[in-house]
Formats: structure tokens, C-alpha cells, sequence
């Protein structure tokens, strides 16, 4: 499938697909976006102890390398899997302007270091900050009572429905630990339904630029 690096409103890139007509982050500022839902809403809530982080939808690295710049800063242990089935290329990644715009240029060797890391095992990228990516669908997360936060950051409910049906939320469920957090920058009520099928207690916010609400859920 096609794919070609787009700048946001912000300034930061993401890659679009012509095809399906989805972008890997909001047109709106990519860099605005994976603040707001995944750190703002998500990461702040678990501060001040070791965490275990599961991403849904690895894509650019954005929120992966924006959660290790907030773990070196908080000084806060984190070990963070991914899912992700279709990887970008190494020539993708390489036009993917986030060390700049995030004036991190002293962690750029990082940033490469998550794209071409081996699947499947521990890759210790800092003394805070343990990564693990599993290149497969989202439906094969077998995880149980595992994960304190999910960064739930799959394609749009009208390009994948299934992504968001009551069966991958019911294994979301499964994979956190009481009292864990779910977050996603989707909010439609189909969605907000299967996550209270499965389970979740389920809280509307303020959406990120462009948006006007967002979803996050709790394991209670």
C-alpha cells in the first residue's frame, strides 16, 4: 500500500495512505496529538512509579520516542511493548522529523535504534526506558494483567471497524491490570460501547487540536 510523509499543522510529518484515506496522526499537529491523548491524559496518570506500557499501532515511533523523552525526564522506569504488523521502511523512518522538532537531537541515535531494534526482545534504551516491539496484528494480543496504560492508536473506526469491536476491547481488558488505563484519541459512541461491553468504565475528555473529545477508559 502506498504511503507518503505529510507535514501537520504543527510541523511535525506523518505518513498518509492514499488508499484508505487515514494518516498515522492527526492533520492537526502530530506531535499536538500524541501529547495530549497519550501523555496528557494517559502517562500523567501513573507518575512517581515503574510502569508497564503496551502500545497498539507502533507506526512512526512518535509516541514511543515522546514517552522515552518523559521516562529520562521523570526519571521514571518504564518498559513499553509495541504491536505493530506493518512496519515502516527504514528509508521512512529516516524522514521522520521528530528529533528536530522535539529538540532532541541528542537522542537521535535512539530514535533510529526503535526502528531497526530486533523484534520480540527486551532492547534497553536507557537506564529508564525498555522497549519491546512484536510485529503482529492487534488481534493477537494475549496478554493477561500485564499493563498499567495502553496507547490505544489503531487506524480510524470507518477504514478498520473490527480494530474497535467489543472482541479487541475484551483483550485490552484482559491485558491491563486493576485500576489500568485505556487511552485513545477516538470517542465515537459505537466505540464507547464496546469498551463498556468488555468492561471498561469510560470517561469522554476535551479531544487535541481539531478534536472535540477523546476516550479513556479505566479497569476498575
Amino acid at each position: 500500500m502506498k504511503r507518503e510523509i505529510i507535514t501537520t499543522e504543527d510541523g511535525s510529518v506523518t505518513i498518509y495512505l492514499p488508499e484508505m484515506q487515514e494518516t498515522y496522526h492527526s492533520k492537526f499537529g502530530a506531535i499536538q496529538e500524541a501529547y495530549h491523548v497519550f501523555i496528557k491524559n494517559g502517562l500523567d496518570l501513573v507518575k512517581d512509579r515503574p510502569i508497564s506500557v503496551l502500545e497498539i499501532g507502533f507506526g512512526t515511533g512518535l509516541n514511543a520516542f515522546i514517552t522515552f523523552l518523559e521516562a529520562a525526564g521523570r526519571n521514571q522506569q518504564i518498559h513499553y511493548t509495541t504491536v505493530e504488523a506493518y512496519p515502516v521502511s527504514a528509508e521512512e523512518a529516516t524522514q521522520l522529523n521528530y528529533v528536530s522538532q522535539l529538540n532532541a537531537s541528542q537522542h537521535t541515535d535512539v530514535f533510529a535504534q526503535m526502528h531497526n531494534s530486533a523484534w520480540g526482545i527486551d532492547v534497553k534504551l536507557s537506564d529508564s526506558f525498555t522497549l519491546n516491539k512484536h510485529q503482529q496484528r492487534f488481534e493477537e494480543v494475549n496478554d493477561v494483567d500485564k499493563y498499567d496504560l495502553i496507547y490505544f492508536d489503531a487506524f480510524g473506526y470507518p477504514s478498520q471497524p473490527d480494530l474497535w469491536s467489543e472482541a479487541i476491547f475484551n483483550a485490552m481488558y484482559a491485558a491491563l491490570k486493576t485500576n489500568g488505563i485505556l487511552v485513545t484519541y477516538a470517542c465515537r459512541t459505537v466505540i464507547k460501547k464496546a469498551m463498556q461491553q468488555a468492561g471498561f468504565t469510560t470517561k469522554k475528555l476535551a479531544g487535541p487540536p481539531g478534536k472535540r473529545e477523546m476516550l479513556r477508559a479505566c479497569k476498575i
